[in-house]
């Protein structure tokens, strides 16, 4: 095949996952508010208690509708000729098993014990069928290859799940790293991966509608973790070398790594349950000094668009790539706390100390 024919193909593959995309928004924007008349109708409503960010009894349904949206868009895709290989339709039967998971924590409330092992067997079975994660240092085949990539995937999923307590947060960071996997899909080569994280970008959009403050619906735990865990395995689907799609998945998700991992060391170092419920990530410290919800989501849209800038530069192999990815993140971690510390006054931040 000729250069020309392979670049048409390539343009038309990616106009029909642009229309597979929007078939999400569309998909998402009209059905989460009929979920959340019926929550509201059968009371299924996330009520505020004291580790709350919100106010007002809130349906938490909108998983539903995110995870739905994305199903139609890649059968759209393979209706069209366009639908995914095998590989890929395994990470996604993996996000649908956790999205069912975090639905049934949403209905019942789930232990943390025991949605941590189901999360870890999908996992392990994902990394069984598909492959580990291509490391560079470690043989591919390794046992401990495959036990960092299961650990990488458990924490995104956990970590995506403890970002979302604010309107619009969640919603916003899929946005922005389904665009940038975009991208660093098409960059490397990889169409699977673009299939898959443009229609998330396309849902996740379309639920911001809904999701922005003040909130009609939130996502709950099976659009987070569903999201958390489709994010976190994107880079199984790599072509085989592309060791720096591991660095472009950190880099499109940092905000919610950096914060998660800030406040967890933060809490362990105290002696704290990290499992138990709280109001001390960093996004909450700025919601509890007086930033409203759409303001820290924008922030954090912002640090995540840094995010997606450097994965596109390594992406590109841009000579010192991954070194000016590296600064550009340590300047944006930099600028969070600084902005924290701002806005705390020194008396919230004595009270902290005395009681978190």
């Amino acid at each position: 095949m000729g250069r020309g024919n392979e670049n048409a193909v390539l343009i038309m593959a990616t106009v029909v996952m642009f229309v597979a995309a929007v078939a999400a928004f569309i998909v998402a924007a009209t059905l989460a508010p009929l979920l959340a008349r019926w929550a509201r109708r059968r009371n299924f409503l996330d009520v505020p208690n004291e580790r709350s960010s919100h106010v007002i009894a809130t349906p938490r349904i909108g998983g539903v509708a995110l995870v739905t949206s994305v199903v139609v868009s890649l059968g759209l895709l393979q209706m069209l000729g366009a639908g995914v290989g095998r590989e890929a339709g395994i990470v996604l039967a993996g996000a649908l098993v956790i999205a069912g998971l975090g639905l049934a924590d949403d209905f019942w409330t789930l232990s943390a014990i025991a949605r941590l092992l189901v999360q870890s067997a999908v996992a392990a079975t994902v990394v069984a069928m598909v492959g580990p994660l291509s490391f560079g240092w470690l043989a591919t085949d390794s046992a401990l290859a495959s036990a960092l990539t299961i650990l990488w995937i458990v924490l995104l999923t956990n970590a995506y799940n403890f970002m979302d307590g604010i309107d619009g947060i969640a919603g916003v960071q899929a946005l922005i790293a389904g665009t940038g996997w975009t991208i660093v899909a098409l960059q490397a080569g990889s169409r699977d991966i673009a299939a898959l994280s443009l229609p998330v970008a396309g849902a996740s959009s379309g639920f911001l509608l809904h999701n922005w403050q003040p909130a009609k619906v939130f996502m709950g735990d099976a659009g987070s973790g569903f999201f958390g865990f489709l994010l976190a395995a994107l880079p199984l689907l790599a072509p085989r070398g592309q060791i720096s799609l591991l660095w472009c998945g950190v880099l499109l998700m940092w905000p919610f790594l950096f914060d998660t991992g800030f406040t967890v060391l933060r809490r362990a170092s105290r002696f704290e349950n990290i499992l138990s419920a709280h109001r001390s990530h960093i996004y909450q410290r700025l919601v509890i000094a007086g930033c409203s919800h759409a303001r820290v989501s924008l922030l954090y849209a912002g640090l995540a668009t840094l995010g997606a800038a450097a994965a596109i530069l390594v992406a590109t192999r841009q000579p010192m790539g991954v070194l000016v990815s590296v600064v550009i993140i340590s300047i944006g971690a930099g600028a969070l706390w600084w902005y924290l510390m701002s806005r705390e006054s020194p008396s919230a931040r004595s009270s902290r100390r005395a009681t978190i």
